[in-house]
């Protein structure tokens, strides 16, 4: 899908990255740190600048992830604890009144799942999960083709779900190398790189937590395709096997036959992905004109 040009936008909770994307490529791209402890209006004021940077006439919409809950109809922020001012955030109505572009927003998992569909390993398939593992683990779902968020932006929250004595994300992310062990997760995949035997158990440890979550996902969704970003993906190789041994205890094994699971391996996925809701929400639109000339 060819498209003048798009603005994608990865809020995080120090800095904000925007890029302006043209036929599927960056061709732009701006970073600056952000004042996360200050007003909404300063924070407000540097996002709006993050987009002027990268801003070019004839753009075709704007797309914003943010690290919380969003109402993805009004395009409004919630309660973002890295922004402790951003308690809510009429964004969408806001850049809008600025930009005079359509203006979506959503959390970045979601945003994630939409990167890999138009822009990653997943465009060919229909049915995908994403799943984001760093400091905590994020899920986003794309069904029939479509990106699918719920009613309060709060579907697939796996990690969420109760496992143990906590919850997934506490088994399945960063918090377990830290909580469990005392080690961040950075310094464990230096340590299990250079053949540390302590860290490759833990590894192997935290492949089997992950892999009990794969089956939750695999038992309430059964995707085509399950991908894998975040910071501790990049350790994937160290926990690759432990997972796939954990999955195929599963009770209807023969839906292994047909999955994939990968990690992503596009640069700037976030900045991507984000702009690829303006992409989910032109596929919507296209799909109900389509649908209507066909009952005409």
């Amino acid at each position: 899908m060819e498209t003048k040009a798009i603005i994608g936008v990865d809020l995080g909770g120090t800095s904000v990255t925007s890029g302006l994307i043209i036929n599927g490529k960056i061709e732009k791209k701006f970073k600056m740190n952000i004042s996360a402890n200050q007003s909404e209006g300063e924070v407000l004021k540097e996002v709006i600048q993050s987009i002027e940077a990268v801003y070019e006439n004839e753009i075709m919409g704007i797309g914003i992830g943010v690290p919380g809950l969003v109402d993805t109809e009004e395009g409004i922020v919630y309660n973002l604890q890295n922004i402790p001012s951003w308690k809510k955030v009429h964004l969408k109505q806001i850049l809008e009144n600025q930009v005079h572009c359509p203006v979506y927003v959503n959390n970045d998992a979601n945003c994630f799942v939409a990167g890999v569909k138009y822009f990653g390993c997943a465009k060919k398939y229909k049915d995908i999960v994403g799943v984001v593992i760093g400091t905590g683990m994020g899920t986003g779902l794309i069904i029939n083709e479509k990106l699918y968020s719920g009613v309060n932006c709060g579907a697939g929250e796996f990690g969420m779900l109760p496992y143990l004595e906590h919850n997934y994300e506490y088994y399945c992310s960063g918090q377990f190398f830290r909580h469990e062990y005392g080690i961040s997760g950075k310094t464990l995949f230096k340590n299990a790189e250079n053949g540390d035997k302590s860290a490759l158990h833990i590894f192997s440890e935290f492949g089997r937590h992950l892999g009990q979550a794969l089956i939750a996902i695999l038992y309430a969704l059964d995707p085509q395709i399950i991908v894998f970003g975040g910071s501790v993906s990049k350790a994937y190789p160290l926990f690759q096997n432990s997972m796939m041994k954990e999955i195929k205890k599963i009770e209807y094994g023969h839906i292994l036959n047909r999955l994939v699971i990968c990690e992503n391996e596009v640069p700037d996925i976030a900045v991507l992905g984000a702009a690829a809701l303006y992409l989910d929400a032109y596929h919507g639109i296209e799909s109900t004109v389509l649908t209507h000339l066909a009952e005409q």
